[in-house]
This record gives structure tokens, sequence and C-alpha cells, in this order.
């Protein structure tokens, strides 16, 4: 195999690999929210609720630095819980406990769409970054067409969800927004996963070394094999 090619496809393994690693993670994201959602259903108290969302992230956090994860995204985790805490507790409103990730949900959204509309899909990005790729894949027509694709189910499902969100935060529904806001990490994830299978249908067995170009290449300019 050409030693590009190679590169490209240990490196694509290893993207899947964190795929994989995200949708284990968000498994364990998600207990501030579920420890909220569940304490409010039960008590109807923003305080209690308050508190065990505190109580889990920090307890998500003491975990992830044993496991010897990053310390950063550790604290991370727990400072947007205390951001979360901070706002639903000077509103008095449960549902902006809510309102940092429809934010952040929100900004995604758009970028992923902006991202797509100048042919620059997010996801060929963040792989290239994973992989340290660099921006090489999008001189190659195949992959660049793969990555939307696989693109396209990641906005589709992130726009639906954040649909749901916004209407049950709009319309004050705390329990149902907790539940939907709790399964957003992990659909999140699965539709990575289904999206990265459906760029590597869409490649089938391409092989773009031959658009990369070495030091010693003799090959015409990488613009001319351009579509």
């Amino acid at each position: 195999m050409d030693p590009t090619a190679h590169r490209v496809a240990g490196g694509e393994e290893a993207a899947q690999a964190v795929l994989r690693s995200r949708l284990r993670a968000a498994v364990i994201d998600i207990a501030p929210i579920f420890g909220f959602t569940v304490s409010f259903a039960l008590t109807h108290q923003l305080t209690v609720a308050l508190v065990l969302a505190l109580a889990a992230a920090a307890a998500v956090c003491v975990y992830r630095v044993v496991r010897g994860e990053s310390v950063w995204r550790a604290l991370a985790v727990l400072g947007l819980v205390c951001v979360q805490g901070a706002l639903a507790a000077k509103t008095g409103e449960a549902t902006n406990f809510f309102l940092p990730n429809l934010v952040m949900h929100s900004v995604v959204a758009v970028a992923n769409a902006v991202m797509l509309l100048i042919g620059r899909p997010l996801m060929g990005v963040m792989v290239a970054l994973i992989t340290k790729e660099g921006p090489g894949w999008h001189h190659c027509p195949v992959r660049r067409r793969a990555f939307v694709k696989g693109n396209l189910l990641i906005l589709a499902s992130s726009v639906v969800m954040l649909a749901i969100q916004l209407s049950l935060y709009l319309s004050g529904q705390v329990v149902a927004l907790g539940t939907a806001d709790a399964f957003g990490p992990p659909v999140l994830a699965l539709s990575l996963l289904l999206a990265w299978r459906i760029y590597r249908r869409a490649l089938g067995g391409h092989s773009c070394a031959t658009n990369y170009r070495s030091d010693t290449e003799t090959s015409l300019p990488l613009e001319r094999t351009l579509p």
C-alpha cells in the first residue's frame, strides 16, 4: 500500500476509535442532567434539583480525574453545570438550567450548516484534526462528497433535536426538556458513528493517495486535478 494511503487509512481508524470513545463519554456526561431532571420530577424543588446536579457533576469530575482523563475536560463539565445552576437559581426558572446547552447546540447547528454551504463539511474538518492529516482531504472530490453525505446526517439529527428542545423550553416543560437534553449527547454520538458508516460506504475502495503531492512528485499541479 502507498505510504500516504496507509497513513490516511490508519488515521481514519483512529478517528473511528475517537468517535466510539465519544459515545461512551456521552453516557457519563449526562449524569448531571439526569440527576437534575429526576430530582425535579420527584420533588418539584429547584434547590434540591440543583444540589443533586452539582453533586453529580462533581462525581463525574472526580471519576474522570481518577481515570487519568483530561483534567480540563473534567473541569469544563463541572464549570458548565455551575453556569447552568447559577442561571436557573438567579431566574427561578428550572427550564433555564438547560439554556446554555440550547445556545451551544444552536451555535453548532448553524456552524455545521455554514460549513456545508461553503464546501467544508465540519465532519471532514474534525476528522482531519484527529488524524492530523491537514486540509488534504478537501483536494479529493470523492472524499469531499463522502464527508458531505455523512455530515448531512449529523446536521439533520442536530436540527431535529434542537427543534424538540426549543419547543419544550418555550412551553416550560422541565422534565420533558431534561429528558430530551439527556438523550442529546448519546444521539449526537450515534449520529457521528452512523455518519462515519455513510462516509466509508460512499468512499468504497477509493484511495486518494495519488491526489497528494510529495517532495519528489512530478505530476501536474493539484489544481488541475480538481473538477
